[in-house]
């Protein structure tokens, strides 16, 4: 089935991008609970899985409200207020809305549970649990990993940006997924499981990258706000590559040996245990060097349980990259 949406110059003129952290929280939950869904994703998913499996938030809120396939409540995914708006953000504008919104999306999704019955019948208390277990599913499965995944995003933001102002907003348009299509003033979208609508033109667009949405678009269409549309981004199949570090020999010059083979350790997120058993250090030299790190900005800590895990920032990726090389 395709569904059609009619554009005004009005609306092109209002077609913008975001990267929305809500987005990834409910497309990469979603790609948890399906093994086989994404091959792209089997590393990072390996790694979270356990964490979220024994956090209990693999049978809590969000998987009554992220079922593996079919509707995605509404109310998840706000409209940004901004391009690069933060999960804090987020959570604020979804407890921001209406009762009757949140109510029509469990009609959809059903409210056969004790916890979609709390939701349904006191919205206020429901969300505040729902967003509680959002940020510790965050902590667990995200945050670790999101100086790689927004700086992904914010490539492809910036690169169809960039072929806006070359060729304009239909070129762009044509080339987000091979289920859309534009022509003549309508996009066109191929979709099995939601339509894109708008109850008034002039609404503009809202371009979502995503980096757990492939291989499919998904969409959200809520009366009076811009339609959403989250697809794939650019380069997503190389999101989990090993980054180079070949020029550890002059980080190590300023940095010293022993930070710089944890930063080149931290190519995926680890714990202080991890980290001394894979260099030789100490737990307490590990521990000592990750902490001048994260001073300097180059590590990042996130609790998992009782463990901390550590990850690279960006500066660090940058830092431990070749002059001139891509990652």
């Amino acid at each position: 089935m395709e569904f059609l949406l009619d554009f005004s110059a009005a609306d092109l003129a209002q077609m913008r991008f975001a990267v929305s952290p809500m987005w990834e929280v409910v497309t990469s939950f979603r790609l948890l609970r399906d093994p086989a869904a994404s091959p792209l994703h089997q590393c990072w998913a390996a790694q979270v899985r356990p964490r979220v499996a024994r956090a209990g938030l693999d049978a809590g809120w969000l998987s009554d409200l992220i079922p593996p396939r079919g509707y995605l409540a509404d109310f998840l995914n706000p409209v940004p207020a901004t391009p690069f708006p933060t999960l804090a953000a987020e959570l604020a504008a979804m407890r921001a809305g209406t009762p009757e919104q949140l109510r029509r999306d469990l009609d959809r999704l059903g409210t056969s549970s004790p916890r979609m019955r709390l939701l349904y019948e006191e919205p206020d208390a429901g969300l505040e649990k729902v967003a509680a277990e959002i940020e510790a599913y965050w902590e667990l499965a995200l945050a670790p990993y999101w100086a790689r995944v927004r700086q992904l995003l914010e490539a492809d933001v910036f690169h169809r940006a960039r072929q806006v102002a070359e060729h304009g907003a239909a070129h762009v348009l044509n080339e987000l997924h091979e289920t859309v299509r534009w022509d003549d003033g309508t996009l066109g979208l191929v979709h099995r499981q939601c339509s894109l609508t708008r109850d008034q033109p002039g609404s503009g667009l809202l371009l979502v990258p995503s980096a757990f949405a492939w291989p499919r678009v998904l969409t959200r269409s809520i009366a009076g706000e811009s339609p959403q549309l989250a697809y794939p981004a650019r380069g997503v199949g190389n999101l989990w590559e090993p980054r180079a570090t070949t020029a550890t020999d002059a980080v190590a010059a300023v940095l010293g040996r022993s930070r710089t083979m944890l930063l080149a350790e931290l190519d995926t997120p680890a714990s202080t245990t991890q980290l001394a058993r894979s260099s030789g250090l100490s737990p307490a030299g590990v521990s000592q060097h990750l902490t001048a790190l994260r001073d300097a900005g180059l590590v990042t800590a996130h609790r998992s349980g009782r463990s901390v895990l550590y990850a690279r920032t960006a500066v660090a990726d940058a830092l431990l990259t070749p002059a001139g090389s891509l990652t």
